[in-house]
């Protein structure tokens, strides 16, 4: 590249901090600038000009007193970086106006006073720097382009290069003076015989970051990639950008990673156009973006092209268009149309190409994940379309934010991958039966009459879950708890339990909720067997719910009912059970009504095998147990006898249940997500109700559900409070008021 000019201004910068090799490592603010011109043609040296900057954070470190030989007392009366600035740009153009001159260019000694020191303070005090600051020469490069033996170009020095070509070191000056001084001497004696130089080397700083795409047979070179960690999950390509300012990063150079559950985990990968660049970026180990430090490591070209790296032709049209602001949507009904999105985006924020600037999140199979990228065509609508966090799209509230080339990639490929391969060794079919007159699981049915435990602790135990449950252990079914492992046999901290109504389960869920087992608080909530069974059967456990088993791929549960075949269970001995091929096989119980110690397993269908090729995130049962299996109860001794007659006489123990009043139960629906207790009680203030009298139901998942049961003191209250109070808005919002029982 040619040089812009014949005239070149000599630059030199010095930091509150580090300086020299280290300038810009410690974020410390510049306090010093010192430039003079030169003019090639004419080889005329201007008026040099020093300035002190003064920081914001008037401190000067031990190290900066020595180097630099400044003190306090210099900065305190200087003028701050912007005005300085100013004054830079508008001296050395009034001194190249009167050479006759149009242009000029920066020549500084090594790149760390632009890439590390001006670039990223100007960055974080949101100053807009001159174009002279987006290109200069670097002297050390062009000397060791006109004297090649000179040594290595990280290696030289002022001195070294003077030296070389037998000039003098300067001595007895100030800081700034000497080195400006010294690299005009330099320069001037390599226009001159017998170097003839011509400074041509003109390097440059990125004014914006360019998003793209990568692919993933692109080679990337190990020696070009950061990992930075502890990122702001709502940080952005352009916030990381932002953080490396003065530093070019490579098209679509940035990856934001994501955690198993599609969230951003505060970490990305950055791609540098070369291994210098990525050097830099080192040296910004520790630095801030706002109030958070960020760590940044050395990664490598494959790590990168696992986050950025994509092969869908789909994704490669929509990312297609350049120079788009990406705005991620996520919480979507699964039934949002196209037409749905954009009314709800709105005209004032029109996305590019209207249908074709969307792109709904799939599973392999087609059905929709709830997340969406959206793509306009300028900022100003971008940030409109951010307005509308978590507004209400159908039923539920729906979250956007800023998003990358290389995120769009990533979640696509998490969504759109295939299985990941399994490293258990093969297991043949183990043809054992169990007890053949207990049904463990019943047809799958839409009956709530089952509740999951979710957060137990790894070591908790069958005996744990029954004292955690407490009185509610006469209430579950005989065989009715299901430990449920991961694929390498241990406790995934899930379990669920059958219990013997759905009002039985509704209790369960409700009372236990959030109780402490081992120092840990455990979520109960209700469901259904037909969500139990498809877990059980291999389906997954996630945020949004269940899915259902990956097709083609069979589990290693039975997929009905553990229905018992009509043969006598199998009695294995302890020696036959741990062989090495049934490692992966449930978790054989010991049942403690049989004499003989004997071990009852699942009933295998005929058609079930392992599957080497089975989703890493399907979860298996331990074989079902029950308080009558383990024979143990967890109640105190004098209600033992209760909770046995009660297993007994199933009526008997319905009627002694302490259940609400006929008549007295309301639900209430349709309420905000952010409802509270108080604010129910204070709906309902005059018809006697107590704190612990309104139970706030929730979902699967645990979030709430939008609605509310209210026990009344006695009917005639409830039904006063339902005429009265149906028809008044709850915050702004119309409710349903309903009779339970």
């Amino acid at each position: 590249m040619a040089s812009h000019s014949d005239t070149l201004v000599v630059f030199f910068g010095a930091t509150a901090g580090a300086n020299g090799g280290k300038l810009g490592s410690d974020e410390r603010e510049i306090i010093l600038l010192v430039w003079q011109i030169v003019d090639l043609h004419e080889k005329k040296v201007g008026k040099l000009h020093k300035c002190f900057v003064k920081p914001d954070t008037l401190e000067l470190t031990d190290q900066c007193k020595e180097e630099t030989g400044l003190t306090l007392e210099d900065i305190l009366n200087a003028d701050p970086l912007d005005k300085v600035l100013q004054q830079f740009q508008q001296s050395v153009s009034s001194e190249v106006k009167c050479l006759g001159r149009s242009s000029y260019t920066l020549l500084v000694n090594g790149p760390l006073v632009i890439r590390q020191a001006l670039h990223p303070e100007a960055s974080k005090k949101n100053l807009v720097l001159p174009d002279c600051f987006f290109s200069f020469l670097d002297l050390r490069k062009e000397f060791h382009k006109c004297c090649p033996n000179a040594g290595a170009t990280q290696k030289l020095t002022l001195a070294s290069m003077l030296d070389y070509v037998g000039l003098p070191a300067l001595s007895e000056q100030t800081i700034g003076v000497k080195e400006v001084n010294s690299m005009v001497q330099l320069m001037l004696c390599m226009l001159a015989e017998p170097y003839n130089h011509k400074f041509s080397c003109v390097e440059t700083v990125n004014y914006k970051f360019d998003s793209g795409t990568c692919s993933k047979t692109e080679p990337v070179d190990s020696e070009m990639v950061i990992r930075a960690r502890g990122l702001p999950w709502q940080s952005s390509d352009q916030d990381i950008a932002r953080f490396f300012k003065g530093l070019n990063i490579a098209k679509g150079g940035v990856a934001l990673c994501l955690n198993a559950q599609g969230r951003r985990n505060g970490e990305a990968l950055v791609r540098f156009i070369n291994s210098e660049h990525r050097d830099l970026a080192l040296e910004r180990h520790k630095h801030h973006m706002g109030s958070r430090y960020i760590e940044v490591y050395k990664a490598t070209g494959e790590e990168f092209l696992k986050i950025a790296g994509g092969t869908s032709n789909e994704v490669a049209q929509f990312l297609s268009k350049e120079n788009q602001v990406i705005i991620r949507m996520r919480g979507l009904p699964f039934t949002a149309t196209t037409q749905e999105v954009l009314s709800f985006l709105g005209p004032e924020s029109p996305v590019t190409d209207g249908a074709e600037g969307l792109l709904f999140v799939k599973y392999p199979d087609g059905r929709p994940t709830g997340d969406a990228f959206v793509l306009f065509s300028c900022e100003e609508y971008a940030q409109n379309a951010l307005k509308k966090h978590k507004q209400i799209l159908g039923k539920r509230y729906i979250e956007l934010f800023r998003s990358t080339a290389a995120e769009v990639q990533q979640v696509l490929n998490r969504y759109m991958s295939t299985p990941l391969i399994s490293t258990l060794p093969p297991a043949p079919i183990v043809p054992v039966s169990v007890l053949p007159t207990t049904p463990f699981l019943p047809a799958a049915s839409s009956s709530r009459d089952c509740v999951r435990l979710r957060g137990l602790p790894y070591t908790a135990g069958i005996e744990d879950i029954l004292e955690f449950m407490g009185e509610h252990t006469a209430d579950i079914k005989p065989h009715g708890v299901h430990m449920v492992l991961n694929q390498q046999g241990r406790p995934s901290g899930d379990a669920f339990i059958q219990m013997k109504s759905p009002d039985k389960a509704f209790l369960v869920a409700q009372k236990c909720h959030k109780k402490t087992m081992k120092d840990r608080y455990v979520e109960v909530f209700q469901c259904s067997t037909e969500e139990m069974s498809i877990v059980l059967m291999g389906g997954t456990l996630n945020r949004s719910g269940l899915s259902p088993p990956p097709c083609k791929l069979p589990c290693l549960s039975p997929p009905t009912a553990y229905a018992a075949y009509p043969t006598p269970p199998a009695i294995l001995s302890e020696a036959a059970l741990y062989q090495p091929p049934l490692l992966a096989a449930p978790r054989p119980q010991t049942t403690v009504h049989s004499p003989a110690h004997a071990l009852a397993y699942y009933p295998p269908q005929p058609h079930l095998y392992m599957n080497m090729n089975m989703n890493y995130t399907a979860y298996y049962p331990s074989p079902p147990v029950s308080p009558s299996t383990v024979g143990y109860f967890a109640a105190p001794p004098g209600a033992m006898a209760a909770a046995v007659a009660a297993q007994a006489h199933p009526a008997a123990a319905t009627a002694s249940s302490v259940l609400p009043q006929p008549g007295s139960l309301v639900r209430m629906q349709g309420l905000p997500f952010n409802t509270g207790v108080k604010d129910i009680l204070s709906f309902f203030q005059g018809y006697q109700l107590q704190q612990d009298a309104v139970l706030i139901l929730h979902n699967f998942i645990g979030q709430c559900s939008g609605e509310a049961l209210i026990t009344f003191p006695n009917e005639d209250i409830a039904r006063r409070a339902v005429a009265e109070r149906s028809n008044h808005p709850f915050y702004g919002q119309q409710i349903h008021l309903a009779f339970c029982n």
